[in-house]
């Protein structure tokens, strides 16, 4: 079985994920630890639990998600893996850190890239991903058919969807990841989303007013 911490990290208010099974292996997803404290209570968890991180990954490189990168891949001496179709997006952390005012360090290179059909495997467990671009070109979904439940970046949200006006993103192919790629994947699915609480697939077909 995979556990799921969550964290809540940063000026934006991310929530970055900690994956875990009984084999203590972990895998961190979106890290967001803005500040010392923040790098500090994930490293806190992390040892707290006996976990054992072996993958970093990030659903998008949007400041917000990858600004814990650099912590945690020297901390625990991990490569990046991202979709390539975000590679431009993780290059301009710096100029996007500037224009907000933001402190960041920059990011390391990805050493894996991730595509649609790819599997992430820690510990017993593992991870399909599917390609749902749209809030950026590369956004990835991490999901696992036993658990029913996906970590899906800034895609869909409670309520929402991924904002689609920043550069790189498109309205109508993220409502096209959306209803192609995340809705057939069954109503009883669990979204862990990049900002707020979780949803579910069922909730978001019938109430989610961008989808309905």
């Amino acid at each position: 079985m995979i556990n799921i911490q969550t964290f809540t990290f940063g000026p934006f208010q991310e929530n970055t994920y900690v994956l875990y099974d009984s084999s203590k292996e972990c895998i961190i997803i979106d890290p967001g630890c803005y500040d010392e404290q923040e790098r500090q209570e994930l490293a806190d968890f992390i040892e707290t639990n006996k976990l054992h991180p072996v993958r970093l990954l990030n659903t998008h490189c949007h400041i917000d998600h990858v600004v814990g990168n650099n912590f945690v891949a020297k901390k625990y001496n991990l490569k990046l893996e991202i979709n390539k179709h975000d590679l431009t997006t993780l290059h301009s952390l710096m100029m996007v850190a500037r224009m907000y005012n933001l402190q960041a360090e920059p990011s390391p290179e990805p050493s894996v890239f991730l595509d649609e059909g790819d599997v992430v495997k820690f510990g017993n467990s593992m991870l399909e991903i599917v390609f749902t671009p749209g809030h950026s070109p590369g956004s990835i979904t991490f999901y696992n058919k036993e658990q029913k439940m996906m970590i899906a970046g800034d895609v869909l949200f409670y309520g929402s969807i991924g904002r689609t006006d920043l550069p790189g993103g498109h309205y109508q192919t993220l409502i096209d990841s959306i209803k192609n790629k995340l809705f057939p994947l069954g109503d009883d699915f669990v979204v862990y989303n990049g900002h707020g609480p979780s949803t579910n697939i069922g909730f978001e077909r019938k109430n989610n007013p961008f989808l309905v």
